[in-house]
């Protein structure tokens, strides 16, 4: 946080009472607090003894008022904060916390997918989107985000990018693709050597996009439903009844009552819309269980991928690389709008600044999985706290009742200590 650029220029070095680090220390606490508002801020974290953890950490006398917060932070450039994002991810993967849930002992999985943030009745900013619904007109504000999913349940925002209308009256809005457009380059241009596998919906399912991840030398999982892309689905069925060997099944769950059914082929041609020929493979996995009421259910996933699949890596593949993908609309937004963080909640109604919140809370959501799935939290509650929103409010009552004296806190780093994490 020391590394960002002060927006704020005084006439005398006297004339700033909070360094930047502690506004943007507080804002990635009211997520990690899980506040819920910004007008919590002064309600909840600004007392007696938190001003005296703050004046170890940041040398000021008290927690800044939220309005003295949002000030400040609605002058920040959103691509500094993004930056932020990026360097804590790439963190952890020089550490090598993540290697472990490589797909195929290479692949980081990076799972790319939409969703609303703001709504609005009238106009909030030139950069609204709109939807027309029986005469009535909704303004909204929409993100692609790509995130770093893990099989143990990891999902660490890597980047995103806002989907937005440039001027108001456009005749074509903005929208997922043209977003991911944007997106993919910039996420090749900072992470250039990342080994990356790409998840998608069927959305992403067309020429452009394959072509995209030939040329940046991404490999790819792409949901594919019956009626996509019909000739593929026809040559996958054509091919799947010559290469009987293409064909695995597993048995999981308790007395092996889940059963998966795998069948594959790979040199599918497809032939774009711009004549461009590209090669694909198809992976399918049938799913058979038990249901609640007894009977059995079967639920069917089919991918497209650049991936050569065989008979030693078409489980991995589909199991830890293809269902993956739902982790970013469990693990990342759903968590981020129900969990407590409230990710739909106009934390300020400048539109720079809603970005800037936008990045603290995919920080705060960072910090939150690293904390429920430490070994120090298991050591120090060995029977756990219950759930995340306990974690949430633990977290808020040591902030407001246990300060940390600067003895205390010069004595905890210099332990040299190592965190362990759940890999299950």
């Amino acid at each position: 946080m020391a590394g960002l650029e002060d927006p704020r220029q005084p006439q005398e070095p006297t004339d700033i009472t909070y360094p930047l680090p502690a506004l943007l220390f507080e804002g990635v606490l009211m997520f990690l607090c899980r506040l819920g508002a910004r007008r919590q801020v002064g309600f909840l974290l600004r007392n007696e003894v938190a001003a005296r953890t703050f004046e170890t950490l940041f040398g000021v006398a008290k927690v800044a008022h939220g309005d003295t917060m949002n000030n400040v932070l609605c002058a920040l450039r959103p691509e500094a904060v993004q930056e932020m994002v990026c360097a804590m991810t790439e963190t952890l993967i020089r550490k090598k916390l993540l290697n472990a849930q490589r797909l195929l002992g290479k692949y980081y999985c990076i799972a790319i997918d939409g969703t609303g943030t703001l709504t609005y009745r009238d106009r909030h900013c030139p950069y609204c989107l709109t939807r027309t619904k029986d005469g009535k007109t909704t303004y909204y504000h929409n993100v692609l985000e790509a995130k770093l999913v893990t099989q143990n349940g990891f999902a660490f925002s890597i980047m995103s990018e806002f989907i937005e209308n440039t001027e108001e009256g456009m005749t074509k809005q903005d929208c997922e693709l043209k977003a991911f457009y944007r997106l993919a380059p910039r996420l090749k241009a900072r992470f250039q050597k990342l080994p990356i596998a790409l998840l998608l919906d069927g959305l992403f399912a067309g020429g452009p996009v394959f072509g995209l991840c030939r040329r940046l030398g991404w490999r790819f999982l792409i949901g594919l439903k019956d009626d996509d892309l019909k000739t593929v689905n026809e040559e996958f069925e054509s091919l799947c009844a010559l290469e009987a060997q293409n064909h695995l099944v597993l048995r999981t769950g308790k007395d092996g009552c889940v059963a998966q059914q795998f069948r594959w082929a790979n040199g599918i041609s497809y032939v774009d819309t711009k004549k461009q020929e590209h090669e694909l493979a198809v992976l399918e996995s049938k799913e058979t269980k038990p249901a609640k009421n007894g009977e059995e259910k079967t639920t069917t996933f089919r991918w497209l991928s650049n991936f050569s699949v065989k008979t030693n890596n078409a489980i991995e593949l589909a199991n830890q690389g293809g269902r993956l993908r739902w982790k970013v609309e469990n693990e990342g937004f759903n968590i981020q709008k129900n969990g407590g963080y409230e990710l739909e909640h106009a934390y300020t109604q400048d539109e720079t600044g809603i970005k800037v919140y936008y990045y603290l809370l995919q920080i705060a959501c960072m910090l939150a999985q690293l904390i429920e799935k430490g070994s120090l939290l298991k050591k120090a509650f060995p029977n756990g706290l219950g759930s995340a929103k306990n974690t949430a409010l633990f977290l808020l009552e040591a902030w407001r009742n246990r300060p940390l004296h600067p003895d205390d806190y010069q004595a905890i780093i210099r332990i040299k200590i190592q965190i362990r994490f759940d890999t299950s």
